[in-house]
This record gives structure tokens, C-alpha cells and sequence, in this order.
């Protein structure tokens, strides 16, 4: 399909919402993640010595290197994503062609995963490497109007440059794990060859319990707010919050009651908690609201409905 012609009246006016201060911000952000990435493997590695130091220092520049520019294949992946066919999706590409036109914006690859529970996400290093997939439960469960507004939430997750910190964030987080593990097991293997053995143990021990913690906890306290800033620009870039708010409704309702494959790294990427009906039959709330990587959802369409995002 031709996109129409789109005159610059109809361009949505980004520069005043402060788009290029955002952008720096989360730049930077994803360098420090980065380098905090690097150096974790550099300082674990050196436990074992100068040898332990290189050897970590190598994984942790192929771990940055693939974090960054495999971001969006890994979530893609990751997430079962087949590439969507525009003669099976015709609205989904005409929708999303229509709001790249509006935002004078590349148009990402589109992707549909097999997931029941409707849902969504973006992922990519830049507007020019970007890709948005939504749930087969997204098309079933939604209408075109809300999928609109959902669509224009993760195009805006695009446009602040959320995506690539969200996939170095969820990296970050699975790089804190794998390396307490890592250095658990060491400890179980190795430890116990000299007197300091037992307290090595206990330490890998918690290390192995608490690092997964830290890791949700950065990743909710970086998700949390650009959450509401794309919401606040999708309605903005429709001039409407309703289809939005809506569409959020639905989707929390249907999160709390039908399961989803996602892991908890990556779920952050999504629209919603995907994780929502495991974490009610876990007995979630309360304590664990803390790692929480989305906000309220009730206060994100309070928002939406009360013309805050004008």
C-alpha cells in the first residue's frame, strides 16, 4: 500500500514534548546499563583471578555487543514472533502505516506471536531497527479502534527510545542472574577446597538469592515511568485517550485470567504484565508490587480518561 499524502500540519509536533531530551536521557541510560553490564563480568571474573578478570572481560563485551545489537531479535525470538502477513493482517499494517505517517516515523517490522493473552511490545535499537509485535489474543479479544490506540503506545515506546533500554535492562537482568549462578556453582565445585570453603558457599548462596531480586528491581524502577509517558504520547499522537484506556482494560482482564509463555525478563517489553494470572496464583500483591515493572494499571487509565495527556 501507498501511504497518502500527508501534509505538515498533520505531523505530530514531537519537538515540543521534549522527544530529543528523552532520547539523550535513555541514551545515556543504556550506556550506563551497559557498562555496569561489562564491568559485573569483569569484577566476578576476577575472583579467580587475572585470568577469571580476562575471561569475563570477553563475556561481558559479547554479552553488550549481542544486548545491543540483537536486542530485537532476541525479544522476537523470544517470544515465538512470526513476521505478520499483510494479506492476512491488511488493517494491522494500514493502522500502524498510517500512525508512522502521522509521527514521521520508519515503519517497523510487524510481528504476530502465538500467545491467547492479549497483549503487545516493541523492541529495536533505534526507529530504524524497530518491530512491533502483538498476541493473536490482541486481534481476537480487541477491537480495531483499541488496537489503535495499543498500537500507537508501542510506536511512541519506539519513538522515546524505550526499546532498546527495556531490552538492555531485561539483559542486564538475566546477565545478574546467570552470574550468580555461575558464581554459586563455582563455589559448590571449588569452594571447599580451602578453610574459607563454607563461607564462600554461604555467600554464593546469597548472592544466588538476592541477586535476582536486584535485577527486577532495576528493571522496574526503569520501566515504570516510560509506561506512563507512552501513554501519554499515543493519546496525543490520536488526539483521543479512550481507545487506549479501553484497550487497557481489556487487556488487564484478560492478563489476570489467561496464562502466558513469557519470561520474566521480557515482560517487561509488554503493554501489560503478561504475568499478571501466574502472579495472582502465586499470591502476588502487596511486597511484590515493589518489583513491579508496570504502574497501576487503574492509574494509567485514570490518566488517559481525565485528559491529563493534553
Amino acid at each position: 500500500m501507498v501511504r497518502n499524502p500527508i501534509s505538515q500540519s498533520d505531523v505530530f509536533p514531537f519537538r515540543e514534548l521534549g522527544i530529543l531530551e528523552n532520547t539523550m536521557k535513555n541514551t545515556f541510560k543504556t550506556y550506563v546499563l551497559l557498562a555496569f553490564m561489562g564491568g559485573l563480568f569483569i569484577a566476578v571474573g576476577s575472583i579467580w583471578g587475572m585470568t577469571g578478570a580476562i575471561i569475563g572481560a570477553v563475556l561481558g563485551v559479547l554479552l553488550v555487543g549481542i544486548s545491543y545489537w540483537f536486542s530485537d531479535k532476541l525479544a522476537i525470538r523470544s517470544a515465538r514472533a512470526v513476521l505478520a502477513e499483510r494479506s492476512e493482517y491488511p488493517q494491522y499494517y494500514e493502522i500502524m502505516e498510517e500512525l508512522t505517517a502521522k509521527a514521521d516515523m520508519p515503519m517497523p517490522k510487524l510481528y504476530i506471536t502465538p500467545e491467547e493473552q492479549p497483549n503487545a511490545f516493541a523492541t529495536g535499537r533505534n526507529p530504524n531497527n524497530a518491530a512491533v509485535a502483538v498476541t493473536r489474543g490482541l486481534i481476537n479479544h480487541l477491537n480495531w479502534k483499541e488496537i489503535r490506540g495499543v498500537l500507537a503506545h508501542e510506536l511512541m515506546h519506539i519513538r522515546n527510545r524505550d526499546i532498546l533500554i527495556g531490552s538492555v535492562a531485561a539483559a542486564v537482568a538475566m546477565a545478574i542472574t546467570l552470574i550468580a549462578r555461575l558464581v554459586f556453582w563455582g563455589a559448590l565445585l571449588f569452594g571447599g577446597r580451602d578453610s574459607r570453603g563454607g563461607g564462600n558457599l554461604i555467600g554464593a548462596l546469597i548472592m544466588m538469592i538476592l541477586a535476582p531480586i536486584a535485577a527486577m528491581m532495576i528493571q522496574a524502577a526503569i520501566s515504570r515511568t516510560r509506561e506512563f509517558k507512552a501513554d501519554r504520547t499515543a493519546a496525543q499522537l490520536i488526539d483521543d485517550g479512550e481507545p487506549l484506556a479501553s484497550g487497557l482494560e481489556k487487556l488487564a482482564f484478560a492478563s489476570g485470567r489467561i496464562p502466558a509463555e513469557v519470561s520474566q525478563e521480557q515482560a517487561s517489553h509488554y503493554i501489560v504484565n503478561p504475568l499478571s494470572a501466574q502472579a495472582r496464583g502465586g499470591g502476588g500483591g502487596g511486597f511484590a508490587s515493589i518489583f513491579s515493572t508496570h504502574p497501576p494499571i487503574q492509574e494509567r487509565i485514570r490518566r488517559l480518561r481525565s485528559d491529563e495527556w493534553r
